[in-house]
């Protein structure tokens, strides 16, 4: 036991150097928010300890530091006097709060040996942040609307976008936000006609094709991209996506046939055993002892395969419809096998393996139609074209 406490007790100081040691490495290195971060979780529990006391200082330590460099990033950045400035001002403020908040719950700190309580001073930001987020607001509104306004790429709408969402976050409903939000994003988003050209001689079932322009089953997360294979009146479309497909291969129907002969040795009863004058052997309990009898078995086996399939390709092509130009193209390929197994046996059984017996007793089905081959690879053409959309980029 006492072994055992010493290891215990060692690991425990092992551990507490380490981690010492990586505090001191992120104060050295300048990254104070890391050492303040180890300090913390040192000192969140049993912090008058006296084995705690070392991150005490060297959290006194982090904190002036963080907050003198901090202090002087907002100077810096207050005297250039650049409104695209403001952003990150404010976003410092925040920390300096932020980090403070974190600080507070552990406070106040004693340390034992300088006979002081550990200096760590707390300033009110409150006043400094809501005057910076006012200017902050007021630059990107402004911001926003010239962009919205002088914008001649959606890429440009789409930053004017971003601007806004940013500021309905720091700034919710801020005078007009939602509205151009909604302008910016509308006018920031490609929309792509879909069509499908069958340029095969085999028929398509409606259904395949309603199920292929049904874009709202593909997940399509894509928030400046939108589809549409029901073209609306309202909108001016930047692109056009042909899903053509140009050969529809059905193989014939066919029944393949095979024969096995099978045989094992099965247990077929029991007996009791014998000496060899023919006297009963009993057991240690008195009674005859049993053994299993044992029989070789034949069975002739005759399985037969329903076959047919069904090869569907084509490509999928992205124009650009101002330009009538040829973005790119891609193969969209897609196959699917019909496949049903049945059997029937002569003979016994049991010489047969699990993975024979299985189909025994299956009858014959009748073969898809074409019509139903088509339509059944769809799940599978479906998944080739969701990888391509998800892939592809306009921009």
């Amino acid at each position: 036991m006492n072994r055992f406490l010493l290891l215990v007790m060692t690991l425990i100081l092992i551990f507490s150097c380490n981690s010492v040691k990586k505090t001191e490495k992120a104060l050295n290195t300048g990254d104070y928010d890391e050492a303040i971060s180890i300090a913390l979780s040192k000192l969140s529990a049993n912090k008058n300890k006296k084995g705690k006391q070392p991150y005490m200082l060297m959290l006194e330590e982090a904190f002036a530091k963080a907050v003198q460099r901090d202090l002087n990033a907002i100077d810096f950045l207050e005297k250039e006097g650049n409104s695209a400035n403001l952003e990150r001002i404010y976003n410092t403020y925040n920390t300096l709060k932020n980090r403070q908040e974190r600080i507070s719950p552990i406070l106040p700190l004693y340390h034992v040996a300088q006979k002081r309580k550990v200096d760590i001073v707390m300033d009110n930001y409150n006043e400094r942040i809501i005057a910076t987020k006012k200017k902050l607001s007021i630059y990107l509104y402004q911001n926003a609307n010239t962009l919205i306004s002088k914008a001649t790429t959606k890429v440009e709408y789409r930053d004017a976008y971003d601007d806004l969402i940013y500021l309905n976050k720091i700034t919710p409903n801020y005078k007009d936000t939602n509205t151009l939000i909604e302008e910016a994003h509308y006018k920031g988003t490609d929309f792509v006609k879909v069509t499908i050209r069958n340029k095969t001689n085999v028929i398509i079932p409606k259904r395949l094709e309603a199920d292929l322009l049904n874009f709202d089953t593909y997940g399509l997360d894509d928030l400046w991209t939108v589809y549409h294979s029901k073209p609306q009146r309202s909108i001016t479309y930047d692109y056009a996506m042909e899903v053509a497909l140009r050969r529809i291969n059905i193989s014939p129907e066919k029944i393949r046939e095979r024969q096995l002969e099978k045989e094992k040795v099965v247990k077929d009863g029991w007996e009791y055993l014998t000496n060899n004058e023919g006297e009963f052997i009993l057991g240690e309990d008195g009674k005859k002892i049993k053994v299993d009898t044992m029989k070789k078995v034949r069975c002739e086996y005759y399985e037969y395969t329903q076959y047919k399939r069904v090869n569907i390709s084509g490509n999928v092509q992205y124009k650009n419809i101002s330009s009538k130009q040829l973005l790119d193209a891609f193969p969209l390929s897609s196959e699917y096998v019909f496949q049903h197994v049945y059997a029937n046996y002569n003979g016994d059984k049991r010489a047969l393996d699990d993975d024979l017996r299985q189909f025994l007793g299956l009858q014959a089905v009748r073969f898809p139609t074409n019509e139903q081959m088509v339509y059944d690879s769809g799940e599978d053409l479906k998944n080739k074209l969701r990888n391509i959309i998800k892939t592809y980029q306009f921009n």
